[in-house]
């Protein structure tokens, strides 16, 4: 599974797209995934994660 974000876990769904008649088609819904530069113990690494995973990193490290 390509399309797996390293930190959260979260990967695509699937459903139902539904048209105007109701008629149900399968489909899905992949994560938002961006590359980041990540600081770890001095070490920069290149890091594929979803854009809230990283927004919630972000947040606790303005917090500390």
């Amino acid at each position: 599974m390509a399309r797996v974000c390293k930190v959260s876990g979260k990967g695509p769904m699937t459903g139902n797209a539904r048209s105007h008649s109701l008629r149900a088609t399968r489909r899905t819904w992949n994560v938002n995934l961006q590359t980041y530069q990540i600081t770890e113990n001095g070490i920069t690494k290149s890091v594929k994660m979803s854009a809230r995973a990283y927004r919630s990193l972000m947040k606790n490290q303005a917090t500390r």
